[in-house]
Formats: C-alpha cells, sequence, structure tokens
C-alpha cells in the first residue's frame, strides 16, 4: 500500500506500509507519462519496492541522493562493516598473496558456509544450546573456520599431499557438506543466500559492534606484528635462523585470515570473499615498489572499492558482493594498464640513455 503525498512542487514521497521490507520516508521525484513497463525497480531495506505507475524513482541531485542513500541504517552499517573488514583484507592480502596462501582464504570460505548451513539447521533443533547456535551463527561458525584455518595450514605445508589439492579437497567437501545440509533441512532460504553471495541489508544492528570490535584486533594485530610479518614474507629462512618464532606467525596468519573470512560474509558472501583478499593486492603490485607502499596501497584500493561497490550494489539492486568484486576488477585492469604504459616508458627512456651514451662515444 502506498501512501502518496506532495512535499513540494518537484518532490514526491511516498510512505511503504505493511511488511517487513517497509522503508518510510522515500523521495521521488515526480515524471508524468511512465507507462508501466518503464517502471523502476528501487532498493530499499532488506528488499525491492516498485514504483506507483506514473511515477519514476530518481533523486533530483548527487548531494540529494548521498543524503538519502546514507540516511538508510543498513546503507550505514553496510558502509561501516564494508570499510572495516576491506582494510582487514587488504593488509593480510598481501602476504598470503606473496607467500602463495591465497588458497587458503578460499578454502575458509567454503569451510565458513558448511558452518553457517550447519547453523541455520540448528534453529529448528529442539535443544536450547543449539537452538542458541542458530540464532547465532557466528558463535558457532568462528571457531569452526579458525581450527580449519590452522588444519588447511598444516596440509598446505605437508610433503605428503600437495598443499593446493589437499585445500581444493577440504573445501569442496565443506562445500557440498553445506549444500547436503540445506537441501535435506530448510532449504535454501534467505540467510543462507546471503550468506553465498552477500547482502547489504543482511547486516543485523546488534552484530555491528562485534565485527567493528573483531575488525580492529584484527588491524592491531597486523600492525603490532609488522615485523614479523614482513620478515616471513620474504625470508622465511632468514626468519628461522633469527630466532623468530615462524610456526606461531604463520598461525597468527592463519587466525586472522580465518577471522577476517568470517566477518566478510555477510557482505561479501561465501562465494566472493577471496576476492577481496586477492585483487586489492593484486592492483597494489601493479603501482608498487616496496612492501610497506604495497600494504599502503591495497588498503586503501580495497576500502575505495568496497565503497564504490556497496554504493552500485544501492543503485541498481546488484548484489553486494559481486559489486564490490568488479570495482575491483575494474581497478585492477586499470593498474595493470598504468603498469603496463610506465614499463613501456622507462624502455623508451633506458633505449634513449644508451642510444645517447653511443652517439657520445663515436664523437
Amino acid at each position: 500500500m502506498y501512501n502518496k503525498y506532495e512535499s513540494n512542487s518537484h518532490i514526491l514521497r511516498i510512505v511503504v506500509r505493511g511488511g517487513t521490507n517497509a522503508v518510510r520516508g522515500l523521495k521521488v521525484s515526480a515524471s508524468d507519462g511512465i507507462s508501466e513497463d518503464a517502471v523502476k525497480m528501487y532498493p530499499c531495506g532488506s528488499g525491492i519496492i516498485s514504483v506507483p505507475r506514473g511515477y519514476f524513482f530518481k533523486e533530483t541531485s548527487m548531494t540529494g541522493y548521498i543524503a538519502t542513500m546514507l540516511s538508510y541504517p543498513f546503507m550505514q552499517r553496510a558502509f561501516l562493516v564494508g570499510a572495516l573488514v576491506s582494510l582487514c583484507s587488504a593488509l593480510l592480502g598481501v602476504s598470503l598473496v606473496l607467500k602463495r596462501y591465497s588458497m587458503i582464504g578460499d578454502g575458509l570460505s567454503h569451510v565458513g558456509f558448511g558452518a553457517l548451513s550447519t547453523a541455520a539447521v540448528f534453529s529448528s533443533s529442539g535443544s536450547a544450546f543449539l537452538r542458541f547456535l542458530g540464532a547465532n551463527p557466528l558463535v558457532f561458525t568462528i571457531p569452526v573456520v579458525i581450527i580449519a584455518a590452522f588444519f588447511l595450514l598444516r596440509l598446505s605445508e605437508s610433503s605428503r599431499i600437495n598443499g593446493d589439492s589437499a585445500i581444493a579437497v577440504i573445501s569442496t567437501a565443506a562445500f557440498a557438506f553445506g549444500v547436503m545440509v540445506v537441501s535435506l533441512t530448510t532449504g535454501i532460504n534467505t540467510d543462507v543466500f546471503n550468506y553465498m553471495f552477500g547482502s547489504i541489508s543482511a547486516l543485523v544492528g546488534s552484530y555491528v559492534p562485534i565485527y567493528v570490535i573483531m575488525s580492529l584486533i584484527t588491524v592491531a594485530l597486523f600492525v603490532l606484528s609488522y615485523n614479523k610479518m614482513f620478515a616471513l614474507t620474504f625470508d622465511e629462512d632468514f626468519a628461522k635462523s633469527s630466532g623468530m618464532r615462524v610456526g606461531l606467525y604463520k598461525m597468527l596468519i592463519a587466525f586472522l585470515c580465518a577471522i577476517t573470512v568470517v566477518l566478510g560474509m555477510k557482505i561479501i558472501g561465501t562465494m566472493l570473499i577471496t576476492a577481496l583478499i586477492v585483487l586489492p593486492p593484486l592492483s597494489a603490485m601493479r603501482i608498487c615498489r616496496s612492501f610497506r607502499s604495497v600494504v599502503c596501497a591495497s588498503a586503501i584500493i580495497s576500502v575505495a572499492c568496497c565503497t564504490a561497490g556497496i554504493t552500485v550494489s544501492y543503485a541498481f539492486s546488484a548484489p553486494a558482493g559481486a559489486s564490490i568484486v568488479m570495482v575491483n576488477l575494474l581497478v585492477l585492469a586499470l593498474c595493470a594498464i598504468y603498469s603496463k604504459l610506465s614499463s613501456m616508458r622507462e624502455k623508451k627512456h633506458i633505449h634513449q640513455g644508451e642510444r645517447t651514451a653511443a652517439e657520445g662515444e663515436a664523437l
């Protein structure tokens, strides 16, 4: 049901009444003569509402559009949590990519999906404790993913089994288990779908403090152990000979990676969270040379792409995870082009220098 009234000569305000997807106070512009086929679907709240016949929803200015977007609590939560998760992913992603541990993130995302599917089944259990785990899936998922991270780290270093093959077996097994559990019980409901592909409207306000605290802990641990991470990333043998507890810091990387993967499931989704770990560092490596500059550039690129992706998701009713990944891919392509042009320019300068030196010797 729509209750329409004019707020001025150009702007209309549509109040949606009833239903769990109700959003109040959405501003729209009046435009007569719009056919029913031209009705625009506009993203609101946790679902989608359609414009009544005869009206086309759009903002009158960029400032008004941004103000309206930021006026929704679910968008505020999405930008806050998205920025924190993307920051954690970028910081850890540099070491993971350079150490060739990026497949561990993919394996953990699949394990996380299996754990979340199991937690969804617990919500209908007769046990009060299991119902608690079902109502609070992070309480069950975080320990499971952390244990899996340590296990995958050991497998990746095992000489008996190829690391990538072992991770592929574990990740596919966990994902298949999650699909079977969901299919035989609750089915692919909205919560499970949101965890698979991400949703900016799925963030519950009560979870935001947990996301903020865990993200800040992850960033603080990375900053405090930055020098150790640097040594471990580039020369593990030297780190061992210098007395550094390499195994401990590898476990720390696995632990922080597990936390980051779980935190990113709501916005990015289990199917796409690995891209948030891998793509920003790859983009930064195309334009930076030192480890510190790559880490800083990766963090900036990741947060900027996440913000842009969430905005695209809001504007076009697209999945948040896919939107963020597509923006990251665009930035990676631009960075690759910039790197190629810079390389060609450097080669040209080198050739010119060699030619000048040769001409000088001839004279």
